[in-house]
């Protein structure tokens, strides 16, 4: 290697000194670099610097020699079955929570209407009924963003509620778009959030803004539908990681208010669209999910039958031959609860009701339909059989429901109210008349 010396000559700026011209220093650098001498030291320290680099990339230390590469085939992934989270752990010393045997109580819709629901809730309070049931869409709250929040609603709501001294049964499902497992891509009306701890994370904040005021939850509505889960298949393990996370959230926060499992849709179909919803109880509880609530949560539909037919006699009867269309269906949920060692929690009916569908359009539900007469026979019925049988394991019982202003007869929700949609006069249908008359 020739050492060679920089052609330069002293500037009037730098006397004294030698700079090095632009040119003569790129035309040294095109002569080292094409010697045959340079070649030979760029290759040995290519060498020498992979040599140093090697150990760092495979491992993140030096660990001594460098095994010796050897190529494999490439393997494609592969997309393992879904493995349910551990749940988590229960807080410790938290109050065991129970309802007087029954109560009573009415879903109402105030969220988007306001003043009829302060109407309604005066109506409730002249029923003498204590409790009232309003859905808080979690959308509707953490709407645009995780962390960013909307009170003006609830908060009007839950003053509303606490100024007719009633208490508050708040309905928790209705994710927001951007926590749905594809981002809100394809927005979906009800589907599980991609991770459980963000619906926990809401629960959790909820209850602490609510603490003492919020009397009790129900966590999401029918997860044995498919269509309530996100179109998915519905699936036991994942709604006791739901309940896990909204419970450990509520209860984090307020420790006295009672968490209630998601209402369960009555009936006999088992595919990918729907699960009976005893099986779904039976599923719940091998999942661990008897840890995560304070009472379990179930819909009691009567269908065409009087409250007090049972069960068996249902499956005896050759035009039905199934357990789930009466009321009294309740019963076999209990019982599941029983064999469990779940005896000592009480149950929530979270919807029951009658409808009294003359569309004939709707004749997915008009087949069961009841006379308006018929309809406050049976709920007043469907109260005092539970009063008389049904102690001290039935809790809160709801009845469905008081009119969302905006149904139409095209609704099939406006033939199970207890009120045609009417304001500021309510227009009753005789069954709120008689729940008002029943004596409590």
């Amino acid at each position: 290697w020739q050492r060679r010396n920089f052609d330069s000559t002293p500037t009037p700026r730098h006397k004294g000194t030698k700079t090095p011209s632009l040119c003569a220093f790129v035309s040294w650098c095109l002569r080292v670099l094409t010697s045959p001498r340079a070649a030979f030291f760029i290759r040995l320290l290519t060498i020498v610097l992979a040599a140093l680099a090697a150990p760092l990339l495979v491992g993140g230390e030096r660990r001594g020699a460098i095994p010796p590469f050897t190529p494999t085939p490439t393997v494609l992934p592969t997309v393992a079955a879904a493995t349910p989270l551990p749940l988590p752990a229960i807080l410790p010393d938290l109050p065991k929570l129970r309802f007087e045997s029954p109560e009573y109580g009415i879903q109402i819709f105030t969220w988007w209407k306001l003043d009829v629901g302060a109407r309604d809730m005066d109506l409730v309070k002249d029923m003498g009924f204590g409790w009232v049931k309003q859905i808080f869409a979690w959308r509707d709250i953490e709407q645009i963003e995780k962390g960013h929040y909307d009170w003006y609603r609830p908060d009007l709501i839950v003053d509303a509620v606490q100024g007719r001294n009633l208490k508050l049964l708040v309905r928790l499902d209705h994710q927001p778009f951007w926590a749905q497992e594809d981002g809100g891509a394809e927005p979906l009306p009800s589907a599980p959030p991609k991770n459980y701890q963000d619906f926990g994370d809401f629960c959790r904040v909820l209850a602490e803004r609510y603490r003492g005021r919020v009397a009790a939850y129900q966590v999401w509505n029918e997860p044995n539908l498919s269509r309530e889960w996100g179109n998915q298949p519905p699936n036991t393990a994942e709604y006791a990681q739901l309940l896990a996370a909204c419970y450990v959230g509520i209860k984090s926060a307020d420790p006295n208010a009672m968490v209630i499992s998601a209402g369960l849709a009555p009936t006999g179909t088992d595919d990918d669209t729907a699960m009976p919803d005893d099986k779904f109880v039976r599923g719940m509880y091998e999942a661990g999910g008897a840890r995560y609530f304070d009472a379990l949560g179930v819909h009691a539909a009567g269908y065409m039958n009087p409250p007090e037919r049972s069960p068996d006699d249902t499956e005896a009867d050759p035009a039905l031959q199934v357990r789930w269309i009466t009321f009294r269906h309740v019963e076999d949920i209990r019982q599941i609860m029983v064999e469990n060692g779940d005896a000592d929690k009480q149950i929530a009916i979270l919807e029951m009701g009658w409808t009294t569908d003359t569309n004939p359009a709707h004749t997915s539900y008009n087949w069961y339909a009841v006379t308006e007469e018929q309809q406050a026979e049976y709920l007043v019925g469907a109260y005092q059989w539970a009063k008389a049988n049904w102690q001290p394991w039935i809790g809160l019982m709801t009845t469905i429901y008081m009119a969302d202003p905006d149904w139409t007869p095209d609704n099939e929700q406006y033939w199970f109210a207890v009120n045609r949609p009417a304001f500021p006069i309510p227009d009753f249908r005789p069954a709120y008349l008689a729940l008002k008359e029943m004596e409590k």
